[in-house]
């Protein structure tokens, strides 16, 4: 299930909120974890069977590292089984096929028998509640965190629907307080409605507008340069409205069941540099590696060299957390040779002398280069589609058709309100939780309004988040 739907929006939302607000508090953690048991259910049921899995095995691992005698030795076992287990789990269901037809096309480079590949189905989301599950065992053994005093307030944590299948990513001990208590307020409830209907419109609105020129353009054979460009401009202008839209739906939910959750975009394409970016895009996956890999590998803690080296393995395997392709492999490369290199300038880009617009300018378009790495089926197709970009292809006879998609009034309207939003962005999490106005009404009511009514008319409404 996802949000932008009006099963969602009309059925399960309702019918979970009539229930939760009549329920006493001490039940509504376990009315969270079935509700989103339901939620994430509603595709394929046995991924419940997994995530229950992590669950439960996660939950009794903290119980072992926190034990009262346990030793030192005994600790690092449970640490490291615990990390075994959820990485393999996610190894095997996202990674298996990649890495056997990789070693599939090797043998047959050198002439040797291949094997049979299995088919796996990959459960929406691994990735995001893997991370959650291993931030807290982590956290527990180096004493960031108190263990989880009930498996009902751990499974909720686990298994909260806002946050689930499209992040933000979120550490069990910013919740952890949360979980034992939260203020339900109309006015908070208020609030969070507003950030929802504005996450809502962001991903009906613009997102999938954008979403259908990027898909018309990367889908034709041999674009024109002008096509090209408008396609990879409208793909990062989807990739952004959808899944800034997300989070903040994601806060918006959260806001009206209590919960507080951290940003996760703050106007990232308006970052002066690729370091920059990095602070202000996905903050939570970006926090997350920091913390838990780049640290671990020994930061900028072991001389330049080794820095530089472990910039890199972050970033490669960043782009390997976001799907099992090349492409996500070439486009991580991609970001970590910059940041080494803005490393290497004591962080500072190879423009850094421009005035604040040019630094903006160069940044966004090296952002704009490495969707296109992001949103190509193959290293094929994006090697061809740069050469489009530059000029250097044969536009073909489809080309001529895409004008009919990309160059209307109503898509030149919406990738020019898109522009204008992330260069002066409007910033859903910045709304206080203070009284609802009059003036608050009057924008986001007929925004819901517009957005349900085009949801309806809308036959294309992609979930980006499959391959997380």
């Amino acid at each position: 299930m996802v949000f932008t739907t009006h099963i969602f929006v009309f059925y399960f939302l309702p019918l979970f909120l009539l229930v939760y607000y009549n329920l006493p508090f001490r039940w509504r953690n376990a009315w969270i974890t079935l509700a989103s048991y339901l939620f994430y259910g509603w595709w394929e049921p046995w991924f419940v069977g997994l995530m229950l899995f992590t669950t439960v095995t996660d939950f009794m691992w903290g119980k072992v590292i926190t034990r009262d005698g346990a030793t030192p030795l005994e600790r690092k076992l449970a640490v490291a089984a615990c990390v075994v287990t959820n990485l393999s789990l996610l190894a095997f269901f996202k990674y298996y096929m990649f890495a056997a037809e990789t070693l599939n096309q090797m043998l047959a480079a050198v002439g040797a028998q291949q094997f049979r590949v299995l088919t796996v189905v990959l459960p929406i989301g691994i990735s995001f509640y893997t991370f959650h599950s291993l931030t807290y065992i982590l956290d527990l053994y180096r004493g960031h965190a108190s263990p989880a005093k009930s498996f009902t307030g751990f499974s909720a944590f686990v298994a909260l629907f806002p946050d689930l299948v499209a992040g933000p990513i979120i550490r069990y001990k910013t919740l952890a307080e949360q979980l034992r208590a939260r203020e339900h307020t109309a006015v908070r409830f208020a609030s969070g409605i507003s950030i929802f209907i504005v996450g809502f419109a962001k991903k009906i609105l613009l997102a999938n507008p954008c979403g259908n020129v990027a898909d018309a353009v990367f889908g034709a054979a041999n674009p024109y340069p002008l096509d090209a460009w408008m396609g990879a401009l409208a793909y990062a202008f989807q990739i952004y409205f959808d899944f800034s839209g997300y989070s903040d739906m994601a806060v918006g939910l959260g806001r009206i069941l209590g919960f507080e959750f951290p940003r996760n975009f703050d106007a990232p394409y308006r970052s002066e540099s690729i370091t920059d970016l990095w602070r202000r895009w996905h903050i939570s996956l970006s926090s997350v590696l920091r913390d838990y890999l780049y640290y671990a590998l020994g930061g900028n803690r072991k001389g330049e060299g080794r820095t530089y080296f472990n910039l890199g393995v972050v970033m490669l395997l960043g782009g390997l957390w976001h799907g099992a392709k090349w492409t996500f492999v070439a486009w991580g490369t991609f970001h970590g040779l910059l940041l080494v290199l803005e490393r290497w300038r004591g962080k500072q880009s190879l423009y850094s002398g421009l005035p604040a617009p040019g630094r903006i300018a160069i940044t966004f378009m090296l952002m704009l280069f490495s969707w296109v790495l992001f949103r190509a089926d193959n290293m094929t197709a994006a090697m061809e589609y740069f050469r489009a970009m530059l000029g250097f292809g044969q536009a073909g006879e489809v080309s001529a058709l895409l004008a009919a998609i990309i160059y209307t009034p109503y898509h030149l309207l919406i990738l020019g309100i898109c522009a204008v939003l992330v260069f002066q962005p409007f910033q859903a999490h910045d709304w206080s939780l203070s009284p609802v106005t009059w003036g608050r009404i009057a924008v986001v009511v007929p925004l819901f309004v517009l957005a349900l009514m085009i949801m309806y008319s809308q036959s294309f409404n992609p979930f980006l988040y499959f391959q997380f």
